[in-house]
């Protein structure tokens, strides 16, 4: 590292509880994550959450570029009922841990009811989906392992670039960053 990527991390450090890390070189995050951080309940790793068009607003805890790839942590807030489509990963599992309200989770052919304290895991290459139900806010601790590019795809929806796309450039997109859709999401079928 250069002595003045040191110095600006060291300061950076010293002023952590005050400041966002938005727009911080992905060295400068990398070595501060090596010493540690605080993601405060209700906050964004770097002040600024990724709101999706199905309604979720995702709090990233853990970002890609923390762990070079290696893992990526957000919370997902949902207020409206239903997920995401059927999908899976080529290389990434993912685990739901439920923080309140009350989720539908499909993992292969089987789907699980998990409620607050519930983890749930689904293996890469396995179809899997979830789903808020009920009345309320809902929250949940999601986690990809690797990370793979799945954070990079949800600051593109984000954006709003995958609204104007075909259903085919849209799964095409998906299939850029790890992933494929091959089905109607969980919220669209009766709990087995």
């Amino acid at each position: 590292m250069k002595r003045n990527s040191f110095f600006k991390a060291i300061g950076l450090l010293v002023t952590m509880p005050f400041i966002s890390l938005k727009g911080f070189s992905a060295e400068i995050i990398q070595l501060i994550a090596k010493m540690g951080f605080l993601v405060r309940a209700g906050r964004d790793r770097f002040e600024k959450p990724i709101t999706l068009f199905e309604g979720d607003t995702f709090y990233t805890k853990v970002s890609t570029k923390d762990t070079n790839g290696d893992l990526y942590v957000f919370e997902s807030t949902r207020i409206k009922n239903g997920g995401p489509s059927l999908h899976f990963h080529y290389d990434q599992d993912e685990i739901w841990y439920i923080l309140e309200g009350e989720f539908l989770i499909k993992v292969g052919d089987i789907t699980y009811e998990a409620k607050a304290g519930d983890t749930v895991f689904g293996p890469r290459k396995i179809p899997h989906s979830f789903a808020k139900r009920g009345d309320g806010q809902a929250r949940v601790m999601i986690t990809f392992q690797p990370a793979g590019k799945m954070e990079e795809f949800f600051i593109k929806v984000s954006q709003g670039k995958l609204k104007e796309l075909s259903p085919e450039q849209q799964q095409a997109v998906r299939k850029e960053h790890g992933f494929e859709a091959v089905g109607a999401g969980v919220g669209y079928m009766k709990k087995l």
